[in-house]
């Protein structure tokens, strides 16, 4: 079926991080491997977005040391809670508290920082496959 894979909009990465460099660089990333982005400076701004596109979005990739009352591990915890249909990336050292963002995000941090960019696409795709949705 071809034809409806070719309607099927491209999957929406929501990528919530604070260093703009940092963002920009990542998202013009994604969207050319085909995904379609958005952005958000912090975990507010992302609950804007999620209140008017959050049937839309797929995945949401936030760095997990990023700290406030909706910001990394917090974030996390709220999209779980808020939005159970999207998958939550956590970005962060290895040395971070796995355990915590187990409960967070599947397999606990997903990508490590600075971004590797083949690694954060493969994960992407992982979780798409797992949900059955393409890309």
């Amino acid at each position: 079926m071809p034809q409806a894979e070719a309607l099927q909009p491209a999957p929406t990465i929501l990528v919530v991080e604070t260093d703009i460099l940092v963002r920009h660089v990542i998202a013009d990333y994604l969207r050319g491997c085909g995904y379609r982005v958005l952005e958000a400076a912090t975990g507010e701004e992302a609950g804007l977005i999620l209140d008017v596109e959050a049937e839309g979005i797929d995945i949401v990739l936030a760095d997990a040391a990023a700290t406030g009352d909706r910001e990394g591990f917090a974030l996390a915890r709220w999209l779980r809670e808020t939005y159970p249909h999207i998958d939550v990336v956590l970005a962060g050292s290895p040395a971070m508290a796995a355990a915590q963002a187990t409960d967070l995000c599947e397999d606990g941090p997903a990508v490590d920082k600075p971004y590797q960019p083949q690694q954060l696409a493969d994960r992407i795709r992982w979780l798409m496959a797992r949900r059955g949705r393409n890309r």
